[in-house]
């Protein structure tokens, strides 16, 4: 497929929009009058319930939606060709390009404050009842998306309804589509992370219109043509704070002082008291009576008159 040359920044804007995916129930937002072709109005039979493979699309009820925002013909003024998309956001309106000077017009749901973008893309993908992923800068706000970290199922419930364009822009994804959206009532407002939501009703008519490889435009806020592809401003990643290392006190030593006088000891009663050492006594030195001298001569040394 052939894409816009790179001075412009459409589809991947689209991409990260994603996470506007998820319903928002309080957005504001109105939306400029449409100029309907004579004879063509909203018709309420665009809207009523069909089965869709093994799932089923809910009836919306007509009466509810704005006519601004139900898909109709109109007179509008472009320079894109034929199978073409111009958004604007400020109008929450999706142009289909059908000729010179028509288009189809539908209502959307666009990024709320802090996810708007502008650019030009290209539809590089189409799925029906598209698996959602939400991205963890999401699931970082909401935690209890967690569940969905490997990526939630096609159904009724997905946040992507019934059907998904991706959107790249100079082969780049940058995380935005154009999609359903089970939410309905959301359609005219300020409700989502930066993606496009669609009626159910509406994506699956505009799925089986337009082709592979289609140019995508996302108008400024102030309606003028994007000279160039303009994100929101990342969101910022709480760093979990590593904890500081605490110094251990150091221990401050116990001086026990000696006694001057060792204690005498104590005698506790019934008790036995050892009895005082007692320095062993010197030998006592015998005393020896001199011996007479011998009368005659010695025998071997000994007197023999003793």
């Amino acid at each position: 497929m052939r894409f816009m040359s790179s001075s412009f920044v459409p589809a991947s804007i689209v991409v990260m929009a994603l996470a506007a995916c998820v319903p928002q129930t309080t957005p504001v937002g109105t939306a400029a009058p449409a100029v309907v072709q004579p004879g063509a109005q909203p018709n309420a039979a665009h809207y009523a319930a069909f089965a869709d493979g093994s799932f089923s699309v809910p009836t919306v009820p007509v009466e509810k939606v704005p006519a601004a925002y139900q898909r109709q013909e109109v007179a509008y003024s472009s320079n894109e060709p034929v199978g073409s998309i111009v958004i604007n956001p400020a109008e929450r309106h999706l142009y289909f390009i059908t000729g010179k000077g028509t288009a189809t017009q539908y209502g959307i749901s666009v990024g709320k404050s802090g996810f708007e973008w502008s650019g030009v893309a290209n539809i590089t993908d189409r799925k029906n009842w598209p698996t959602w992923t939400p991205p963890k800068e999401m699931i970082e706000r909401k935690p209890e998306l967690e569940e969905w970290e490997k990526g939630m199922p096609g159904g009724p419930t997905n946040p992507l309804g019934a059907r998904a364009l991706y959107l790249t822009t100079n082969g780049v994804d940058y995380g935005y589509r154009i999609h359903g959206t089970p939410d309905w009532w959301s359609i005219g407002k300020n409700a989502s992370s930066g993606c496009i939501r669609m009626i159910n009703q509406d994506v699956v008519e505009l799925y089986n219109r337009v082709q592979d490889g289609a140019k995508v435009v996302v108008l400024n806020a102030d309606g003028s043509y994007p000279s160039k592809l303009k994100l929101p401003p990342k969101p910022v990643t709480k760093a979990k704070a590593t904890p500081k290392a605490t110094a251990l006190p150091v221990a401050t030593p116990i001086i026990v002082p000696k006694p001057m006088v060792m204690p005498a000891p104590v005698i506790t009663t019934g008790a036995v008291a050892a009895a005082p050492a007692v320095e062993p006594a010197a030998p006592a030195v015998q005393s020896v009576a001199p011996t007479p001298p011998c009368p005659v001569a010695l025998v071997n040394g000994v007197c023999p008159a003793n």
